[in-house]
């Protein structure tokens, strides 16, 4: 495990995957069904209205786990990729469901939810997203065209001018009951400059594509299903969930 900021040394597939991610997004976006811009249309996706109707159930389930944020990981603590643009604790992550993975604790946790987010075709992953007060996230991008992500709002600041996603050139705001959905490969930057959280539900998609794009996603979803990045995470998961259960255990006393 790496210490301080430092990356772990990644294989060279994995780099080599990091190195060409341009071209090869390129590539992926020829074949894409769906089209290529920064924000996407959540009417579009036939699982968004089904999921949205059922938002208070989640958002419910989601404040349970917020009781216990201390015990919930900052997301750089987790993915050690991610310390560039998560400088601090204040984004923090509650994983069902990461890369196909499950949480199996986790998800009992939030069984409605769970429930809701496996109706979605080509889930990858499922998280609650928890954006502390004053929070801000660096302009980054992801690194495959393979998916695209999606946001359900659940806890939104009134003042919600000042929480704000930039995606590309355009500026975003969360909505309660709403999906905002958008291809993460366009830079994009996160504020909350308010004195009140932001979660989401977060998740993570398959994007339709037809063949041959379709083939390289899913050779990069088996390679990154595989490799250190997602192993290191579900490594430190493990260390988390004692972290909730001591909370939990706290709290009933």
């Amino acid at each position: 495990m790496a210490s301080g900021n430092a990356l772990p040394d990644r294989p060279l597939v994995y780099q080599w995957l990091k190195k060409y991610r341009f071209k090869l997004n390129d590539f992926a976006a020829k074949f894409s069904l769906i089209p290529n811009d920064p924000v996407l249309n959540a009417e579009q996706f036939d699982w968004t209205r089904e999921v949205a109707e059922h938002w208070e159930d989640i958002r419910d389930e989601a404040l349970r786990i917020y009781e216990h944020r201390d015990a919930v990981p900052p997301l750089r603590r987790i993915s050690p990729d991610h310390r560039r643009i998560a400088t601090d604790d204040a984004w923090r992550s509650f994983f069902l469901i990461g890369y196909g993975h499950e949480v199996p604790e986790n998800m009992a946790r939030a069984p409605r939810t769970t429930q809701l987010v496996r109706r979605i075709p080509k889930l990858n992953s499922a998280f609650f997203s928890i954006l502390a007060p004053g929070a801000h996230i660096v302009r980054h991008h992801g690194v495959s065209k393979s998916f695209f992500t999606a946001h359900l709002g659940l806890i939104v600041p009134q003042d919600r001018a000042n929480c704000v996603m930039q995606v590309d050139r355009e500026n975003v705001h969360w909505r309660e009951g709403e999906w905002t959905i958008f291809d993460d490969t366009y830079e994009h930057e996160v504020w909350n400059r308010t004195d009140e959280p932001r979660i989401i539900l977060l998740c993570q998609v398959g994007r339709p594509l037809r063949a041959p794009g379709s083939w390289l996603a899913k050779a990069f979803e088996w390679y990154i299903r595989r490799s250190p990045f997602v192993s290191d995470a579900k490594k430190e998961l493990g260390h988390w969930e004692n972290a909730l259960r001591d909370s939990e255990a706290s709290s009933k006393a």
